[in-house]
């Protein structure tokens, strides 16, 4: 193979890379429909919200977890009926297949009877957080 050959292709694979980087960023942490998926209150051990239920999807070394514990759990104590879980997929791997859970933070918007009504891949953005909670 040819250096300028090694070169081009070392390029476009850069560029493939860089693409396919600023489309997944673009798309983390956007609202995303729950489609028809229904979450089991009985894999947490605990009780959804009144209103509504934040069910956060993490593991023991995601980096962005706690940030988003923070943000959900304050969201939760502001709003009357609204309730945070957290599970941790580390020690509940099977529940990563149940849900269709690819990468963590994954955030749910659960209703009162467990419909998934959204879903946030990485950081929720807070407006979209905020909208998909004033459609309940």
């Amino acid at each position: 193979m040819s250096p300028a050959l090694a070169l081009g292709i070392a390029g476009a694979l850069i560029v493939l890379a860089v693409v396919i980087g600023a489309l997944l960023r673009r798309l983390d942490g956007r609202r995303r429909g729950g489609g028809h998926l229904r979450f089991d209150p009985s894999d947490t051990e605990d009780e959804l919200g009144s209103r509504a239920t934040l069910v956060q999807f993490s593991t023991e070394l995601c980096t962005r977890c706690p940030q988003v514990r923070r943000m959900l759990s304050a969201l939760a104590g502001r709003e009357d009926g609204l309730r945070h879980l957290e599970v941790d997929l580390t020690h509940r791997p099977d529940l990563s297949r149940r849900y269709h859970v690819l990468q963590t933070p994954t955030t749910f918007v659960v209703d009162r009877e467990g419909a998934v009504r959204a879903r946030f891949n990485g950081v929720p953005h807070q407006h979209a957080l905020a909208e998909a909670l004033a459609a309940l």
